[in-house]
């Protein structure tokens, strides 16, 4: 690696560098607010050295780019693992969380994510997508005291490991096919023609195991309501849209590269996007748990991507990128209000917990209303700019079938999106007194709340900085 390799990695090294500072830092002086804290401005600085600092290569030892799309999701996963930190100054403190090594995992978890998204070899891929997995085996179970916590651990520690040798597997495969890791040279060497050769096509079929767990598509998605339950609520936020968002994202560059015909795979991918949102919202119809709910939520929202991802294109990579963005406000926002609400009681987490408290906690409330009508696609909020270009493209096309299940499976979520709406402000008993909050989780919720509500009001800039992505 030379020196301009290690110029181009400067917002990386600054997130794992920070990382490992702040975990020598907490052994000595086990500080929480402060780690915490200083863990924030670590991320904004890896943020704006993404955003403003050009690297001298375009492309990082053949294994990740450093142009203006692998900076725009360093920038996105960095301000992320920012607010994910802010809400849980409190959080930690309360639960008695260790400073040093949770704001050291979020921090490299965001690494892991920025190296993902950034990815331009399957040997990155590989790396980037366990560095961040490897985060979350620890994160989900952080909390020590709580059983719910180590189960959810323990069943995305189990998964992941298998989806792990999936992933090997496909790759090695997709290798022999191609005889390079290059992902365009490897995407372009396991077809012939418009048709997949058979030993890669067996490679993406193991790849599609691998991506369809990381996203929570069904039938590969009976992990995530346990294990959305049993994490802590800032750790499950970053799970839902980081996480998710960083396969994505390397997701567009892997499918780049194949003709633009792909019949071998179209079935499989329109069959993967139709179950998800029809599985995942007559699941959700049925929670009486609130993070259970957002749990099949996110199932949905990832059907929905995936009718972007078929649709391909311009249009369709910059609905992707658009709907990452407004799902990543919307939800992070909400799993932040269930943080901010948390006591010496534990979280609210089943509906009885949001009874009537709209009237004790308005601004919390209001927010959280916002971001749920957000991810079901109420106008004005980002989420209907996003769900509107996502059918936009399956309508270009030619997805009409999947732009109508998705439009339905919108429909339908508002049940369970304004449940917790009317319960909250339509009744009147409120039988659990919920904590304050402090002033980093409202400056949060504020970041959040403002990104939903400026992103469905004025797109406009947005969308041309993610247009400058794909020109």
């Amino acid at each position: 690696m030379t020196g301009d390799d290690l110029a181009a990695l400067l917002p990386i090294l600054v997130l794992a560098l920070g990382s490992v500072g702040l975990l020598l830092i907490g052994a000595w002086f086990p500080r929480r607010r402060t780690l915490i804290l200083t863990g924030v401005g670590i991320a904004v600085a890896a943020a704006a050295a993404a955003a403003f600092y050009t690297p001298p290569v375009e492309e990082i030892s053949g294994l990740y780019g450093s142009g203006l799309y692998a900076r725009f999701f360093t920038v996105l996963w960095s301000l992320v693992a920012a607010l994910v930190l802010l809400l849980s100054v409190r959080y930690a403190v309360e639960l008695g969380f260790a400073g040093g090594e949770y704001t050291a995992l979020v921090l490299f978890g965001a690494a892991g994510m920025s190296l993902l998204s950034a990815s331009t070899s399957l040997v990155g891929f590989f790396l980037g997508l366990e560095a961040f997995t490897l985060v979350f085996y620890i994160l989900i179970a952080f909390h020590k005291g709580d059983p719910l916590g180590a189960e959810a651990g323990l069943k995305y520690l189990v998964l992941g490991a298998v989806a792990t040798g999936f992933m090997a597997f496909g790759i090695a495969l997709i290798y022999t096919a191609s005889g390079t890791f290059h992902l365009p040279e490897a995407m372009e060497g396991i077809t012939a023609g418009a048709r997949f050769r058979p030993i890669g096509l067996l490679g993406w079929g193991m790849l599609l195991v691998v991506i369809g767990f990381k996203v929570s598509l069904v039938p590969f998605h009976l992990w995530t309501p346990d294990v959305y339950q049993g994490a802590p609520a800032p750790v499950a936020g970053l799970l839902s849209t980081g996480s998710k968002g960083a396969v994505f994202a390397a997701l567009v560059t892997l499918l780049a590269g194949l003709p633009a015909d792909r019949s071998d795979l179209i079935p499989i991918l329109w069959v993967l996007s139709a179950i998800s949102m029809v599985v995942g919202t007559l699941s959700a119809l049925r929670q009486d748990n609130v993070k259970r709910m957002l749990a099949y939520s996110s199932v949905v929202h990832m059907g929905y991507v995936m009718i972007a991802l078929l649709s391909g294109g311009a249009s369709g990579g910059r609905a992707i990128v658009f709907y990452l963005v407004a799902y990543a406000a919307a939800n992070l926002g909400a799993f932040g209000v269930i943080a901010s609400l948390t006591g010496a009681g534990g979280e609210p987490q089943t509906y009885d917990d949001f009874q009537g408290i709209g009237w004790r906690n308005p601004f919390r409330c209001a927010a959280l209303a916002i971001f749920l009508l957000s991810l079901a696609g109420i106008p004005p909020t980002a989420g209907f700019i996003g769900k509107f270009g996502i059918f936009y493209a399956a309508m270009e096309s030619g997805y009409g079938v999947l732009a109508i299940l998705g439009i339905l499976a919108s429909l339908i979520s508002l049940y369970y999106y304004l449940r917790v709406v009317v319960l909250m402000f339509m009744t009147f008993e409120c039988e659990v007194d919920h904590a304050r909050g402090g002033i980093s989780e409202h400056s949060a919720l504020t970041i959040c709340l403002g990104a939903v509500v400026i992103l469905g009001i004025l797109p406009g800039p947005l969308l041309d900085l993610i247009a400058a992505l794909f020109s």
